[in-house]
């Protein structure tokens, strides 16, 4: 079935996003992804077929076109997951939803829609069989109607009548095997379509007998992820102690870098004053024999040092002494010249009375 522009004849009237999987057709049991991300799924109604579609498009593919049919079923099995079988596409359609509530509207709406399309089928059916019935029943009456007024006219009905009444009956006749054959193919077209609805039934059965085991294969593979994502979170969170101890490790070593700069640094500087104390390690031998030539000078000069300390003491021997004759040489000078100013004195007496002579003289 070619899908058909919702905007030609037909009106969305509920729409919904959900990812898309499809049976795998080699398998019948795993889940083939149809969309890479949630796509929109929405229910179509054509009112010129009276007929409800699914139709998803992803970019410009079309992912769903399923008709829904009276003796389709939706089946929910997860919280977020529903699934239904197309006999006409000859898959099934699985749809995995963000939450429950919006697999319960859409399994719904399912519903809602399978009864408006068993009911559109119901209506169809009896004016089938209405028109059919009244094909008949024409048919019927018009052949006994037509030999009654045949059997009972008169002559002269005969005769004034006969010709238009024939031509009549001719068309009428052409109208009615046109209606029968009608019918019969009606009926076979309803024979095929009964035997393709049982044989979808039969799919629809394997299908669901498949999905029943899928379903616990499912919970087996779902119960071994859940387990498995136990095991995955117990290890992110390992990772994320070691991401954090790896933080404070990087910072330490972010330390332990500039650290070690600054001792690289400091082993320079500590080089260039070993190079200095090596260059000047090469001086030390002179230094020593300068040394060794100070300390002789020194001996001996605190050999001179003692000598003249001898000669010091000495002196000042000498000195105290000389202090003393001073002492008494001073003593002796001031008598003396106490003395030599007595006989200054008496000199002086003399010359005056000398000079009182002369002048008596």
């Amino acid at each position: 079935i070619s899908p058909v522009p919702p905007y030609f004849r037909e009106q969305p009237i509920f729409t919904t996003r959900a990812h898309v999987f499809q049976i795998d057709p080699s398998t019948k049991k795993n889940w083939v992804p149809a969309s890479k991300q949630a796509v929109t799924v929405s229910y179509f109604y054509d009112s010129t077929r009276n007929s409800y579609r699914i139709i998803s498009v992803d970019g410009a593919k079309v992912i769903i076109n399923s008709t829904i049919t009276p003796n389709m079923t939706f089946t929910k099995t997860s919280q977020k997951f529903g699934q239904w079988a197309d006999s006409r596409a000859n898959t099934v359609f699985g749809l995995g939803f963000p939450s429950e509530q919006q697999l319960t509207k859409f399994a719904e709406k399912f519903q809602e829609v399978k009864e408006a399309a068993k009911l559109a089928r119901d209506r169809s059916q009896e004016k089938i069989e209405t028109s059919s019935n009244h094909s008949q029943e024409s048919g019927r009456e018009t052949p006994s109607s037509t030999r009654a007024s045949s059997v009972n006219g008169t002559d002269d009905e005969k005769a004034s009548h006969g010709g238009p009444a024939e031509a009549h009956l001719k068309s009428e006749n052409d109208k009615l095997k046109l209606a029968l054959a009608q019918s019969s193919s009606n009926v076979k077209k309803w024979e095929t379509e009964l035997q393709t609805l049982r044989e979808s039934n039969a799919r629809l059965s394997t299908a669901l007998q498949e999905s029943a085991t899928s379903i616990e294969h499912w919970k087996k593979q779902f119960s071994a992820c859940k387990e498995e994502n136990d095991q995955l979170r117990s290890k992110i969170e390992e990772l994320e102690e070691q991401c954090n101890e790896i933080d404070k490790e990087k910072e330490r070593n972010a330390q332990l870098s500039r650290r070690l700069q600054e001792l690289e640094t400091e082993l320079q500087d500590k080089e260039l004053e070993l190079e200095e104390l090596r260059k000047q390690g090469e001086v030390i031998p002179q230094l020593m024999s300068e040394c060794e030539t100070v300390s002789q000078q020194l001996q001996a000069a605190e050999k001179k040092n003692k000598d003249l300390e001898e000669k010091v003491r000495t002196l000042r021997t000498e000195v105290e002494e000389s202090k003393h004759r001073q002492t008494n040489l001073k003593t002796e000078l001031k008598n003396f010249l106490d003395v030599l100013d007595g006989k200054i004195d008496e000199l002086h007496d003399f010359r005056q009375g000398l000079s009182k002579l002369g002048v008596d003289n």
